[in-house]
C-alpha cells in the first residue's frame, strides 16, 4: 500500500522546522522514518505535511560531561551502541540500542523518532526511564525541559505538544559505585521487546543504596517499579535479596496489561519478575 498525498518539506535547521510546523498545523515530523513510513504506507497515519528533519546536523551528535551525556535527538542507534561514551556512562542504553530492530533500523533509525513515537514494546524508553533522563524540548514559546517521569503519558503518548520538537537527551551524570544494565524478552520475529527491563544500582560498601527500575513491553509505557526499588533499597545484593525484590514487581504493573497472540497478559505478568531478576543481578555484577 502507498501512503496518502503529502506535501514535503525539508528543514535545514531547528529555527525552520518549527516555522513550517507553525505554518503547517497537523504537520508530521520525519527524522530516521522508521516509525513514522509505515504508518504512512498502511494509512493508519495520513498527515497533509511532512517536514523532513533528518538532515539538521545541530540535532546529531554525543557530548559527554563530567560523567552525564547530552545527546542529540537525531543520533542513531547504531551510533548510541558503538559509542566509547555512550558505553562508559550509560551502557545499558548501549546495551538497548544495539537490540533495537535489525541492522538497517539501527543505521537509519533515531533516539528522538524512537522517543518521539513513544511505542510500549521499544528498548530505549525503559533505559532511559530507569537514568531518570531530561528531554529537551523546542516549541513556539521557546525551549523547556521535561523529566522522563512527566514526558511518557500512554500507549503511544507524550509530552509533546503538536507543535513542538524533541531536540535533546540529557542523562545524568553516573554515580561512583554504580552498575547498570539492561536485558529483555524479545519477540523472535519483530525483536521488540515482549518484556524490557532497566536496572540502575548504586552500591555503597556492600549495601544498595540507590537503585532504580523500569519496565516496559508489557505496559502501555516505560514504568518505575517502585515496590522493587524499595525492597531492595538498603539491603545486601545477594541473590536472596534480589530474587524477593524482583517477586514484588507484579504490585508495579497495574490492571493494564498487554498482550497478543505470542504472549498473553497473564503470561507476561507471570514472566516479569524472571526478567527483573536478571536486570538486578547484571547491574548488580557491574557496581564498583
Amino acid at each position: 500500500m502507498f501512503a496518502a498525498n503529502f506535501e514535503y518539506y525539508r528543514a535545514g535547521s531547528v529555527i525552520e522546522a518549527s516555522r513550517l510546523l507553525a505554518q503547517h498545523p497537523g504537520a508530521r515530523l520525519l527524522a530516521g522514518g522508521h516509525s513514522l513510513i509505515p504508518l504512512l504506507k498502511l494509512r493508519l497515519s495520513a498527515p497533509g505535511t511532512i517536514i523532513d528533519i533528518g538532515r539538521i546536523s545541530e540535532l546529531r551528535g554525543i557530548v559527554a560531561n563530567k560523567g552525564g551525556l547530552l545527546i542529540g535527538a537525531l543520533t542513531t542507534h547504531t551510533e548510541l551502541a558503538a559509542s566509547p561514551d555512550v558505553k562508559k556512562y550509560a551502557e545499558a542504553l548501549a546495551e538497548a540500542s544495539g537490540q533495537v530492530g535489525d541492522p538497517a533500523v539501527r543505521n537509519r533509525g533515531t533516539i528522538g523518532g524512537n522517543v518521539a513515537h513513544a511505542d510500549p514494546a521499544s528498548d530505549p524508553p525503559i533505559v532511559l526511564a530507569a537514568l531518570k533522563a531530561r528531554f529537551g524540548i523546542t516549541g513556539p514559546q521557546g525551549q523547556r525541559t521535561v523529566e522522563v517521569s512527566n514526558f511518557f503519558q500512554g500507549l503511544m503518548s507524550t509530552a509533546l505538544a503538536e507543535n513542538e520538537i524533541l531536540t535533546s537527551i540529557e542523562i545524568p551524570a553516573r554515580q561512583t559505585g554504580e552498575g547498570m544494565a539492561y536485558v529483555k524478552f524479545a519477540h523472535p520475529a519483530s525483536r521488540y521487546a515482549v518484556i524490557g527491563v532497566a536496572a540502575v544500582i548504586t552500591l555503597n560498601k556492600d549495601t544498595c543504596s540507590t537503585v532504580q527500575v523500569a519496565v516496559g513491553g508489557l505496559v502501555p509505557r516505560p514504568t518505575r517499579a517502585s515496590s522493587v526499588e524499595a525492597t531492595l533499597l538498603g539491603k545486601k545484593l545477594s541473590a536472596e535479596n534480589i530474587n524477593h525484590a524482583a517477586n514484588q514487581v507484579s504490585k508495579d504493573l497495574g490492571g493494564e496489561i498487554l498482550g497478543d497472540v505470542f504472549a498473553s497478559p497473564d503470561y507476561r505478568r507471570a514472566m516479569a519478575a524472571i526478567y527483573v531478576n536478571r536486570a538486578l543481578s547484571a547491574a548488580a555484577q557491574r557496581t564498583s
